[in-house]
Parts: C-alpha cells; structure tokens; sequence
C-alpha cells in the first residue's frame, strides 16, 4: 500500500501563494453534474491557470455495465491519460470542481488508488477560488509528456460479497440522499433501496453551504456521533488504510447540509459505536459521492473503504436482497 500525502486539502489562499512562488502544482478541473450534461464548456469559458480538463465519465471510470455506471478505469488507460497531464512520479497534483468537492474526491480518490502520492483537493473549489478574486485563465495548456506509473488498489474496496458482509454487521454506509436510501425515489438507477444492513449517511452533511469542508472537529464529532468513531489516523504520513482502519455501526447522523447530486440531506437519529476497531465500509450509487465521504473520514482521522460499484453494481446481481424503508 502507498501512502497518499496525509493534507487531503489545500485553500485557495495556499494554491495561489504556491502559484505566484512558480511552485504551481499539476491543475486539474474536474467540474461534473451528476446525470447532467458535460462541465466541459464551463472549463473553456474559465478555468484555473494552467489547469487541465479532467472529464469524470471518461478519465475516472471505465464505460458503464455489469461493475455499476462508474467501474474503476483500466489502468493502462488511466496512466496514459496521467501522462498526458504531465503528472510525473512525485508530482504535487490539486484537484477540484465547481464548489463542493464530489466530483474532485472522486478523482482524489482514484488518483490516490492508482498510487500518486501528493494529492489533494481544492477547498470550495472554482467558486472559491474565483469569489476570493484570483486569476481565471482560457488558455489550455498543451499536452505533457509525464512519466507516472498508475499502481492500482493503493487505496482500500470492497466487493459485493465484502459489502454484503459488513453491512450485515452494521458496517456499511450509504452515503445517498435518505429518500433515496429508503427507496421511496430513485432518478437514476432502475431499483430503489439499499444493501441490507447498511446505514443512511448523506454525504451532502459534510460541507457547509459554501462547498467548503466542515472543520475537522466537526466532522469528528459528526462520525463520532453516528457510531463512525474508529482509531484515530496516526499523524504523519497516512496509509492507504488497510480496510480496517475505523468504525462500529452507523447511523444517519449530522445535521443538515447543502442540497448535492444525491439530493438534500436530513438528520437523523443517532447511534452509540459498538467496537470502534471495526472497519467501515461506504457506498453511494456509483462510486462518486461515496469517494466524498471517504475523503471526509480521511479529514477526521479516520479510514474508510470504498465499494467502487455501490448500488449500481449491487443491482446487476437479481440473487442479491434489495432491503426499503
């Protein structure tokens, strides 16, 4: 396992000394809309200096099918298109999006699991950025010539059986919107509900209504409350946690948040942690938002991990049990 750089965030004050110091580390705008058209026209009409495009669909999944709507890309493809960015073996990369990190954890994600070290995300993102009055460029840069390596699985998963197994044991967190979860609506996959076992954690609860990131201690507080409390994250460089790296049993908890892809968050009831050794795992519909999550753990100290497929994938198998309300 890799140890990914143990700042997950950096500010927009901080990216921009680093930009005027010549030190600018590898842009990339990953702006998406869930089930909405391509971003892409909005990185033309402005985009970070030097940024390069980064479309989700494409350079962070493989196509749709039987490993849900966003499967882990193949990684020789991923490597050629890192290499492409320019991205060389110890280089300092920031992603971001439009404002509330969804997209950019995802591609945090994925970046950290193909090996990359020095990863972090843009807090508050291009709306940040651009609101704090910082330079907006159209240029796109030409292509680089980067020499990266892609070691895939530096970061933890699960697979459906896994998945299955800690939900079973109150492990497994669904990060979607609670009405989705309950199965009472469901705009994106043809069938509603959640893993049996699992419990409601909507992502949408961990930032403010600015995109940012809540505080560190709120976020603590917030999976503590749920039952997420886990061995807190030794300081120094942090592994790319074994897939035991938290939490007991979770429970929707936290207080509202910012409406996001999976819809608006609710508070919920909370749970006392059982054995705070235990794993956790989470899961979304299609890997995306629940990589927010994960990322969110990672801000508290606590380390989480992923089912890449989620729902999506969940849903291709008619022998799994399909748990609602």
């Amino acid at each position: 396992m890799t140890h990914p750089s143990v700042r997950a965030l950096i500010s927009v004050d901080e990216l921009a000394a680093a930009i005027q110091k010549g030190a600018s580390p590898v842009l990339l705008d990953v702006r998406w809309q869930v089930a909405g058209p391509s971003q892409y026209p909005l990185y033309l009409a402005g985009h970070l200096p030097g940024a390069r495009w980064c479309d989700l669909d494409v350079d962070l999944a493989d196509p749709p099918g039987a490993r849900g709507r966003h499967p882990l890309p193949d990684p020789h493809r991923l490597e050629t298109r890192l290499r492409s960015w320019g991205i060389e073996p110890e280089s300092e990369v920031v992603v971001y999006d439009q404002a509330n990190s969804v997209a950019a954890a995802r591609a945090w994600w994925v970046l950290c699991w193909a090996g990359l070290r020095h990863v972090r995300v843009l807090d508050g993102g291009f709306q940040a950025w651009s609101d704090a009055g910082y330079l907006v460029d159209t240029e796109q840069p030409q292509p680089g010539d980067g020499a990266v390596s892609v070691r895939p699985g530096s970061m933890p998963t699960l697979d459906a059986d896994t998945a299955a197994d800690w939900a079973a044991a109150g492990r497994l967190i669904d990060v979607r919107a609670p009405e989705r979860f309950r199965g009472e609506l469901e705009p994106i996959d043809p069938v509603a509900g959640h893993i049996p076992g699992a419990v409601n954690l909507p992502t949408t609860a961990n930032v403010q209504a600015s995109g940012h990131f809540l505080p560190e201690p709120a976020l603590r507080q917030r999976f503590s409350e749920a039952g997420v409390a886990g061995p807190a994250r030794a300081a120094g460089p942090a592994g790319a946690a074994e897939a035991a790296g938290a939490a007991g049993p979770a429970g929707a908890a936290g207080a509202a948040g910012p409406a996001g892809p999976d819809g608006p968050a609710e508070p919920a009831a909370t749970k006392e942690p059982t054995d705070p050794d235990a794993p956790v795992g989470v899961y979304c519909g299609s890997g995306v938002t629940a990589a927010h999550t994960v990322l969110a753990m990672r801000l508290a100290g606590i380390e989480a991990a992923l089912y890449p497929g989620s729902w999506s994938e969940w849903i291709t198998d008619p022998s799994r049990p399909i748990a609602t309300g």
